[in-house]
């Protein structure tokens, strides 16, 4: 009598471990792939702001270029002419017909 319990508690503590082990497998798989695929759009967000980045740095060259030619004579001479209608003495305008 002794043996066939100790066989069955034997039998059932393999059970038991063959299930906790395939219990921790699972979880394993699932936390892994719910990690693939937070890495993944990780890595979208990371392209998204690389190109942001980009955007911010070909703006800033933009923005720094104009503040460049903004210091310029030539800026000051257009500006003159464009919005306060000034001219050289020896400048000749010429403006297209209102027809």
């Amino acid at each position: 009598m002794k043996r066939t319990t100790s066989r069955r508690q034997s039998r059932l503590g393999i059970l038991f471990i063959i299930i906790v082990v395939v219990i921790v497998v699972a979880i394993t798989m699932v936390r892994s792939s719910n990690l693939r695929a937070k890495s993944e759009r990780l890595a979208v967000t990371e392209r998204q702001l690389e190109q942001q980045i980009e955007s911010a740095k070909k703006e800033t060259e933009a923005l720094e270029e104009k503040e460049a030619y903004m210091q310029t004579k030539k800026y000051i001479e257009d500006e003159a002419k464009d919005k306060l209608g000034l001219v050289y003495p020896d400048e000749i305008v010429i403006e297209p017909s209102p027809n």
